[in-house]
C-alpha cells in the first residue's frame, strides 16, 4: 500500500512546566487547559485554516495549508494568552512553546510522521515558554510576508535528527510587545457577515456499514476532504475539529450553515461491502436547503485505504469544478455589474470549465486583465493568466515569443508571492514540456503532485512528459489516475488519446484503438484524434477505416496533410524529442504510410 503524503505546515505545541503544574493542582490545570483550547486555540487553528491532527494531554499537533497561516496562528494564540488568567499568578499560568516546520508527511486517521514532525517537535523543545521556534524553511516562507522579528539562534543539534537545524526565535517580550489580536468570537469567526462566495463546511460523513468498526473510513474521507477542498483557491473551509462537534447529530442544515458563516453544507455517507466501498455525496445550497450537486462512488479494492484515497480525489476534484460552477452563476446574479477581482477571476475560471475554445479563452484573459488591475498582488490571476498562455501555446494556438515571456513573467511573480502552490508548479512544468526541457517539466510536476496529490491536470501532465522522454510504461499510471481524479473533465479526451499512445506504443494494437475510439467520441471536432486513430488502425491492418479517419482529420484541419507536416506540428506543441518521434515512426507514422497517407 501507498501512504497517503502531502506537504504542510506543522505546528507542535506544549504547555510548559506541565507536570509541576498538574501536581500542584490537577483537575484545576486540566480544566483551564481544556478552556483555552476551546475558546483560543481552536477557534484560531480554525480561523487560519488548520486542523488539529491530535491534542498531546500537554498540547496539540496541528497542521495547516499555508506556512503564513501556520506562523500567524501561533502569534496570534500567543500573543492572545498572555492577556489571559490575569488574576492567576506568574508561575502558576499555563504557558505554551510552540514549533512550526515545513514538511513531507504521512498521513493517517489521526496522525502525521515523518522527520517534519520530528522536528516541528524538537523546536517546540527549543522554545522559551511564550515563545516560538521555527526552521529556516519556513522563515525563508515567512521573511517578507509576516512582520515578526524572529532572532536567528544559529544551528543546533537536535536529538534523533542527522543534520543540524538552523533555528529562528519569536521570543516572550517581543511577543509580549505585538498589538493584541482580535479575539475570536462567535460573532467573528462562525458568522461573519457575509459568507465567502467558496466557503463550505464538509459534515462528518455516516458510516452505513453493519460493522461499527468501519467508522474510521468515513471519518478518514471527512478529514481528507476538508483539506483537500482548503486547497481550493480562496475557498473557505470550516476545519473538522468545528465540523465534527456535529457528528451523530439530527442536523438542520440551513441552520449550520447560518452558525458557521458558510454558503455551502457538504453531507455524504460511506459504507464497505467487503471488498467494494461506496461514497454517497451531496452538496446542499446552505441559505435554500436545495441541493446543487449528488453523485455516487464505487470503488471495488482489497486495500480500504487505496479505495478512501481514491475515491477523497476524485470527489475533491469534482467538488472544485462544481463550487466554482455554482460560485460563478452566484456572482453573475449578485454581482455583475461592479465585480471586485476575486469576482473576476472565478468568473474566469467558470467560463474554462463550461467550454474551452480560443474565444473562451479571450473571454477569460480579458476578465482576469480586469482582476489584475483591481489587484496587483493577486497570485490566483497570474497563475490562471499563465495557464491560459502556455495552453494556448501546447494547443498550438499560439508560437508567440512575447506570450511565452508574459507567461514566464507571471510565473516568476507569482512564486515570488508563494513558492507552495501547487498550480504554479503545474503551469511551469506545462510550459518547460512546451519548450522541449523534459527533465526540468518532469521535476516541476513532480513538485505540483507533492503539493496536491489530486491535482490531476498536473498528474496528467507527468504522464505525458514520461511518455515523451521515451518511456510509456512509466506514463500508463499517471494518465490512467489523471481519467479517475477528474472524469468528467472537458480534456479528458487529451488524457484517453495519451494513454492510447502509450499503449500503442508498447505493442497493445488493440487496446491503443480501443481508447482512441474513445477519445474520438468525447470530442469528435478535435483533428489529431481522427489521426492517431488512423495510424494506430493502418499499423492493426484496418485500411478502408483508417482511410476514413484521415478524410475527417483534412476536413477539420486542411494542412495536416502529411507526415512532415505531421512532425512539424508536434515540435511547436513540445512532442519533439527523439524518443517520441522514433516511437511514432514504428507506430502511428508507420500506420498512416500503410493507409496511403503521404511523406510530403
Amino acid at each position: 500500500m501507498t501512504a497517503t503524503r502531502r506537504l504542510a505546515a506543522i505546528l507542535a505545541a506544549d504547555v510548559a512546566g506541565y507536570s509541576r503544574l498538574m501536581g500542584a493542582d490537577e483537575e484545576g490545570t486540566h480544566e483551564r487547559l481544556r478552556a483555552h483550547f476551546r475558546e483560543l486555540v481552536d477557534p484560531k487553528i480554525a480561523e487560519h485554516r488548520g486542523r488539529v491532527v491530535k491534542n498531546t494531554g500537554d498540547g496539540f499537533l496541528a497542521e495547516f495549508p499555508s506556512v503564513v497561516d501556520a506562523v500567524r496562528c501561533a502569534v496570534e494564540v500567543q500573543r492572545a494568552m498572555v492577556d489571559r488568567e490575569p488574576d492567576v499568578p506568574e508561575e502558576s499560568r499555563i504557558t505554551f512553546r510552540t514549533g512550526i516546520n515545513l514538511g513531507d508527511v504521512i498521513v493517517e486517521e489521526h496522525d502525521i510522521f515523518g522527520d517534519g514532525v520530528n522536528i516541528a517537535a524538537r523546536l517546540e523543545a527549543l522554545a522559551e515558554p511564550g515563545g516560538i521556534c521555527i526552521s529556516r524553511i519556513v522563515r525563508d516562507q515567512v521573511r517578507d510576508k509576516l512582520p515578526y522579528p524572529f532572532e536567528d539562534l544559529g544551528e543546533q543539534s537536535v536529538k534523533n535528527i542527522a543534520r543540524p537545524v538552523r533555528v529562528y526565535a519569536l521570543r516572550p517580550e517581543a511577543v509580549a510587545d505585538l498589538p493584541a489580536p482580535s479575539a475570536p468570537s462567535t460573532t467573528s469567526i462562525f458568522q461573519p457577515p457575509v459568507a465567502p462566495h467558496l466557503s463550505i463546511v464538509v459534515l462528518p460523513f455516516a458510516n452505513l456499514s453493519n460493522d461499527p468498526e468501519q467508522q474510521y473510513f468515513a471519518d478518514a474521507i471527512t478529514d481528507d476532504l476538508t483539506t483537500d477542498l482548503s486547497r481550493i483557491a480562496d475557498s473557505f473551509v470550516i476545519a473538522r475539529t468545528t465540523a465534527f462537534t456535529y457528528k451523530g447529530k439530527a442536523v438542520d442544515v440551513r441552520q449550520i450553515a447560518r452558525e458557521l458563516g458558510v454558503r455551502y453544507v457538504l453531507e455524504g455517507s460511506a459504507r464497505r461491502m467487503g471488498k467494494r466501498a461506496q461514497v454517497n455525496v451531496q452538496l446542499i445550497d446552505g441559505a435554500s436547503g436545495s441541493h446543487v450537486w449528488a453523485d455516487r462512488f464505487h470503488m471495488d479494492h482489497r486495500d480500504l485505504a487505496e479505495a478512501q484515497s481514491e475515491i477523497t480525489g476524485r470527489l475533491a476534484r469534482m467538488l472544485d469544478v462544481e463550487l466554482v460552477r455554482d460560485a460563478g452563476r452566484r456572482i453573475e446574479q449578485e454581482r455583475a455589474a461592479d465585480p471586485d477581482a476575486r469576482d473576476l477571476v472565478m468568473r474566469a475560471r467558470t467560463l474554462s470549465i463550461q467550454r474551452t475554445s480560443a474565444a473562451v479563452h479571450r473571454q477569460a484573459l480579458e476578465l482576469l486583465e480586469r482582476a489584475l488591475i483591481l489587484d496587483p498582488a493577486s497570485v490566483d490571476a497570474r497563475i490562471r493568466i499563465a495557464h491560459i498562455l502556455v495552453s494556448d501555446i501546447a494547443d498550438g494556438l499560439s508560437s508567440s515569443v512575447a506570450q511565452d515571456e508574459h507567461a514566464e513573467q507571471l510565473i516568476r511573480e507569482a512564486l515570488e508571492c508563494d513558492p507552495n502552490l501547487s498550480q504554479v508548479h503545474h503551469v511551469i512544468g506545462t510550459l518547460r514540456r512546451v519548450q522541449g526541457r523534459w527533465a526540468e517539466a518532469q521535476a516541476e510536476l513532480e513538485t505540483a503532485i507533492a503539493l496536491d496529490q489530486n491535482n490531476a491536470r498536473a498528474i496528467h501532465q507527468l504522464g505525458i512528459t514520461l511518455l515523451i522522454q521515451g518511456n510509456p510504461e512509466a506514463g500508463v499510471p499517471y494518465l490512467e489516475k489523471a481519467i479517475r481524479l477528474d472524469p468528467r473533465s472537458p480534456f479528458i479526451f487529451v488524457s484517453y488519446a495519451h494513454l492510447a499512445g502509450c499503449h500503442l506504443f508498447l505493442g497493445r494494437t488493440d487496446e491503443a484503438v480501443t481508447l482512441y475510439r474513445k477519445a474520438r467520441a468525447l470530442n469528435p471536432g478535435i483533428w489529431y484524434t481522427h489521426i492517431l486513430l488512423a495510424g494506430a488502425l493502418g499499423l492493426r491492418g484496418d485500411i478502408d477505416e483508417a482511410k476514413s479517419e484521415i478524410a475527417e482529420t483534412l476536413k477539420l484541419k486542411s494542412d495536416a496533410n502529411s507526415i512532415v507536416r505531421l512532425r512539424a506540428i508536434n515540435l511547436t506543441q513540445g512532442f519533439g524529442s527523439p524518443q517520441i518521434q522514433a516511437l511514432r515512426d514504428k507506430t502511428i507514422y508507420a500506420g498512416l504510410r500503410r493507409a496511403g497517407f503521404p511523406e510530403e
